[in-house]
């Protein structure tokens, strides 16, 4: 093997090393916002439920309507503004941050 290959094999590992010492500090510090991804979990795994599950959110949300209809328009209402700042912010982002590249 000539010095060069040797040099740069030595360097790869050297870099390995480093990397992995600094994901586990990373996960280290990150340990903390384990609350926070727990919850964006849950978010998620509750709006594919909902996705999953459409008629009995309707069919909720029509009893909810019957029952109740002052609270069920109130809610409506938190839920239309919630929806249109949601949209709101994802222009704004979209445009003001550079484009993402996705896998």
């Amino acid at each position: 093997m000539s010095s060069t290959r040797l040099e740069l094999a030595l360097k790869k590992q050297r870099l390995q090393i480093a990397s992995e010492r600094l994901r586990g500090d990373f996960g280290d510090c990150a340990s903390g916002l384990m609350p926070v991804f727990v919850a964006g979990d849950m978010a998620v795994a509750g709006a594919h439920w909902v996705r999953r599950n459409k008629e009995l959110v309707v069919a909720v949300a029509v009893a909810l309507i019957v029952v109740h209809p002052r609270s069920a328009f109130g809610w409506a209402r938190r839920a239309f503004i919630l929806w249109r700042v949601w949209n709101n912010l994802h222009e704004f982002l979209e445009h003001r941050l550079p484009p993402v590249r996705r896998r």
